[in-house]
């Protein structure tokens, strides 16, 4: 089974994670959105990605797991609407590839992890505890996105049971 682990957002990642194992993780695909160079995603790119990487796969045999994102206390509104202006980006996508989604709150797959109240960082060093193997594409700060998708794909393959 293949499981695709999204952190949303313009920071965020995309995991594939077969059948246990890390196969690829890819920031979250942006492009610039009018004159002020502020990021938005790239449905586009996201749909190309994800069907690269799903070619000559049942669908049966795939499954999506978003981070069911909300508003957050002193989070702008700009912010906010852009934020779930990614999330629903997120959704169409994948309901357009008919593929099946399935949404995990961060408060649920952190506390598997044990990370509830700790820092952003924390997720990167569980992944790399986790999957050392994958050590290498984690040693940045900013890596922390692709941690969150990672975890956010083994929640799943380690609690997810056919109905």
């Amino acid at each position: 089974m293949l499981i695709i682990g999204i952190d949303p957002g313009i920071s965020g990642s995309i995991c594939f994670f077969k059948d246990g194992v890390i196969t690829d993780v890819v920031e979250m695909p942006t492009m610039n959105e009018g004159k002020k160079s502020k990021k938005q995603v790239n449905g586009s790119q996201i749909f190309n990605e994800i069907s690269d990487k799903i070619k000559n796969m049942d669908k049966k045999n795939i499954k999506v797991v978003i981070e069911h994102v909300t508003a957050m206390p002193g989070q702008g509104v700009t912010s906010m609407f852009n934020f779930g202006q990614s999330f629903g980006i997120l959704k169409g996508i994948c309901s357009a590839m008919q593929l099946s989604v399935y949404f995990v709150r961060p408060a649920k797959w952190k506390k598997y992890f044990n990370l509830i109240n700790s820092e952003k960082d924390a997720s990167r060093t569980r992944a790399i505890e986790i999957f050392p193997y994958y050590s290498s594409h984690l040693s940045k700060k900013k890596d922390s996105n692709k941690a969150d998708a990672i975890l956010i794909a083994s929640f799943f393959f380690e609690t997810y049971k056919e109905e």
